[in-house]
């Protein structure tokens, strides 16, 4: 029988990333949605890994599983490292894709577009059902914020993320492509020798 590992998010696009990302692994993923008594743990952390560890740990204590927790964002030198650990709520109310990035082009207009590089990072922590922290890992990758909307794809700031290389968005590149190069791709490929030799016995 598969081992449970629950993915500690109750965001349902960042929820399938993960189970695309580490769906071949034989392992049972589950999400929040699935257990109605999830607790609602607070990122008050000042950094992704604080976050992404206290997520981990309080869901794995109360839902006595393996937990994976996560914390991701998008960093902007010009800005001081802001949006930062507050991303998904920089605007002021968690999870306003359009408001969110209304203020970083505003934020960003003055600059010049040398000025506009960026990048993303995803930390992953790995919890056992007693609430232990067993691993963290993190991955980054790095872009530029365009002027304007480019894809349909991916969420956030995907569409203004640009990948200078591919000369595309997250929002343009296929979910097999952004897979092989995102920060949460990352991580996660750094989490799998972990996930296999702590689920797999």
């Amino acid at each position: 029988m598969s081992t449970i590992l629950v993915l500690g998010t109750r965001n349902a696009k960042k929820r399938q990333e993960i189970k695309e990302i580490l769906g071949d692994l034989d392992l049972e993923l589950r999400d929040l949605s699935q257990f109605s008594d999830a607790p609602e743990v607070i990122e008050d952390g000042a950094t992704f890994e604080e976050n992404a560890r206290k997520k981990a740990s309080e869901l794995a204590r109360a839902l006595h599983h393996w937990v994976l927790g996560e914390d991701s964002g998008l960093v902007v030198p010009a800005l001081g490292g802001r949006p930062g650990v507050y991303s998904a709520r920089y605007a002021g109310q968690q999870g306003d894709d359009a408001a969110n990035n209304a203020r970083l082009l505003a934020e960003l207009a003055p600059l010049p577009d040398d000025q506009r590089t960026a990048y993303y990072v995803c930390t992953a922590a790995l919890a056992d059902p007693d609430g232990q922290v067993k691993a963290v890992t993190e991955g980054r990758c790095h872009g530029r914020i365009i002027r304007d909307f480019h894809g349909q794809g991916g969420f956030g700031y995907d569409p203004l993320f640009l990948i200078l290389e591919y000369h595309r968005t997250f929002g343009e590149l296929s979910p097999r492509v952004k897979h092989a190069l995102s920060h949460r791709a990352r991580a996660l490929a750094k989490l799998r020798p972990v996930l296999r030799s702590l689920l797999f016995k």
